[in-house]
């Protein structure tokens, strides 16, 4: 299996051969925080979000690593205002997420009206768990048809950019890791 810092060499490469992968950023975003490399983790993830203003689990991840650098105060920014985009869009679990990281810096959560929130993800129920286990079920019903078919695409450019060979356990673990990252899968379904 690959360490940390050959999946932060990875991922650096993602990054310089396409600057616009807005998955690069976050895979390296999330690499550099799980090395306790904060300011990093939030240069690369804010990256993720100029790209993707949509992917709640980046402001989540970002939030964590600012407040992790001592960045407090832009921080609640930040998560102030991925609360909205995750209400907005039904993700509740990185709604929380930030709404305790909010919390832990004794900054009040956002106020949202009706109109700011979403009941549940917005989009298609997937038909069924896209394969078997706890995280297939958890997927089927948490994840839109819509959001499966995005990770569909960045999953190929995963397997393309890191040349993975899904036969080989370490590989096709690393595939795993990203889906789970991209989609917000809780880390106890692991």
């Amino acid at each position: 299996m690959n360490t940390t810092e050959d999946r932060i060499a990875q991922f650096q490469n993602m990054a310089l051969a396409d600057p616009t992968n807005d998955m690069a950023h976050f895979s390296l975003g999330s690499a550099y925080l799980q090395a306790g490399r904060p300011a990093e983790a939030a240069g690369s993830l804010e990256r993720c979000i100029e790209l993707n203003p949509q992917m709640s689990k980046a402001y989540e991840l970002c939030g964590q690593a600012m407040v992790a650098a001592g960045w407090e105060d832009k921080a609640a920014t930040l998560l102030a205002h991925g609360y909205q985009v995750a209400a907005s869009q039904g993700d509740r679990m990185p709604q929380e997420a930030m709404g305790d990281l909010l919390d832990g810096l004794g900054r009040p959560r956002p106020n949202l009206d009706d109109t700011q929130v979403t009941a549940a993800p917005t989009g298609t129920a997937l038909d069924g768990p896209p394969f078997r286990g706890p995280v297939g079920e958890w997927i089927a019903a948490n994840i839109t048809s819509e959001r499966w078919e995005a990770w569909i695409g960045q999953g190929t450019k995963v397997i393309n950019e890191l040349r993975l060979d899904l036969s080989r356990p370490e590989d096709s673990a690393m595939y795993d890791q990203h889906m789970k990252e991209f989609l917000g899968v809780p880390p106890e379904l692991s």
